[in-house]
């Protein structure tokens, strides 16, 4: 014989007792008839006594198997279904399955797309009345949840969950296949995406896929050219909040990342790996071409220009092409003669930092650059490259009309003259002029 069922003709969910139903019905009218007397929380069901074991911290329902313990009895049940890996409940459109009914319900809303709650302040609509309740602090700056370790305030309590691991160091999110742990649920399933290769989020302009929703709404901004974060001391825009957060940097000039073997501090993350490879010579980027090797990808971008004569920098005042954009901004100098970097012993002024580097060693007397054949120190990189050529006897710089090949381009260029017949210097005569008597 069936079950009798009591069933809310709001909602259509289902109740074993009368009074369940009851109670579930005060959700649909908003009327909170119980106060806890501890916090002042109000609820629409009778799950007072419930609630009061939260302050206690009362836990009356364990497992046999694992001895967790729950202070309600669905936890309990949840946690089981969980453990057996039990999803008796299974979406009709896409054939999801889940463990319990209220989250099948909420992944139907997905097809759907439904949203019936709305924000009374920006109109803004949700699926969903918490997200609708967590939206809402948005607007009165609400932030009822705290950590009692370091007293920071949060208006979501998933939010103060996850920070709490940050100070027990708790990651209970674990991959199956690898070691790979998570603080959060959501970080362990789009990890699990780069074994499925999965992107369920897709550009509805160019049709790009993402593995999460985060990247597709940073991607999207690439069409719309909305630059929603600005700084606040030079009010430059930005399309990422990550990257507001590392431009703001410049300005404190924090630098958080410390490389543990030389103790070199950087602004970036991404700046102290390319650095630590400084350490480890790794090079785990290639030139399918030539096979070259490069320590950073933008490196090896960079790089393969040379093999496709790309030039995607275009100067708008000469429209001088450059294959690399620093080349592009170091160019841009000479017909604004700005020279951002000055010497702080002679106070020189230079265009390009590496002329300030190589001009500062004019001071120190360091010469870093050695020749491994003849044991020669130099003070620049490209005067021992200069010099190498003595010993390989290579001559990569021709001349277009004779034909003849030299070892320097300063040569190449003293020897040019000779065809175009230019004299660009001339002597003053006031200092060479011959006493006669």
């Amino acid at each position: 014989m069936d079950e009798k069922r009591f069933i809310c003709d709001i909602c259509e969910e289902e109740f074993l007792e009368e009074s369940q139903l009851n109670e579930h019905f005060y959700c649909h009218t908003k009327q909170r008839l119980y106060s806890c007397n501890i916090c002042r929380k109000e609820f629409s069901q009778k799950y007072i006594t419930v609630h009061y074991r939260t302050h206690k911290k009362e836990k009356l329902y364990s497992r046999d198997v694992c001895l967790k313990e729950f202070s309600q009895k669905s936890h309990l049940n949840v946690h089981c279904l969980t453990q057996r890996k039990e999803k008796p409940f299974s979406c009709d459109v896409c054939h999801k399955e889940f463990s319990r009914k209220r989250y099948l319900k909420r992944h139907c809303q997905t097809h759907t797309k439904e949203k019936r709650f709305t924000c009374d302040v920006c109109h803004k609509e949700f699926c969903r009345k918490e997200h609708l309740y967590q939206h809402y602090r948005t607007h009165t700056n609400e932030k009822p949840f705290f950590c009692v370790v370091c007293h920071k305030e949060f208006s979501q309590k998933c939010h103060l969950n996850y920070h709490y691991r940050t100070h027990t160091n708790e990651k209970p999110y674990s991959c199956e296949e690898f070691d790979n742990v998570y603080i959060k649920r959501i970080h362990l399933k789009v990890h699990y995406r780069t074994h499925t290769n999965e992107k369920p989020y897709s550009c509805e302009v160019c049709h790009k896929e993402f593995s999460e929703k985060g990247y597709l709404n940073v991607h999207y901004r690439t069409h719309t050219n909305e630059k929603p974060y600005s700084c606040d001391v030079c009010h430059k825009l930005f399309s990422e909040k990550g990257n507001l957060n590392k431009h703001h940097r410049i300005h404190t000039n924090e630098k958080p990342y410390s490389c543990d073997v030389c103790h070199k501090e950087f602004s970036r993350k991404s700046h102290l790996n390319i650095h630590y490879r400084t350490h480890t010579n790794e090079k785990p980027y290639s030139c399918h071409v030539c096979q070259k090797e490069f320590s950073h990808t933008s490196n090896l971008n960079q790089h393969y220009r040379i093999h496709t004569s790309e030039k995607p920098y275009s100067c708008d005042v000469c429209h001088k092409e450059f294959s690399r954009r620093n080349h592009l901004n170091e160019h841009y100098r000479t017909h604004t003669n700005e020279k951002p970097y000055f010497c702080d012993s002679c106070h020189k002024g230079f265009s390009q930092k590496g002329h300030l580097n190589d001009h500062y060693r004019t001071h120190t007397n360091v010469k870093p650059y050695s020749c491994d054949v003849c044991s020669k120190d130099f003070s620049r990189k490209d005067h021992l490259n200069e010099h190498y050529r003595i010993h390989t006897n290579q001559k990569p710089y021709s001349c277009d009309v004779c034909r003849k090949v030299f070892s320097r381009k300063d040569n190449l260029n003293r020897h040019y003259r000779i065809h175009t017949n230019e004299e660009p210097y001339s002597l003053d005569p006031a200092i060479f002029s011959v006493k006669v008597k």
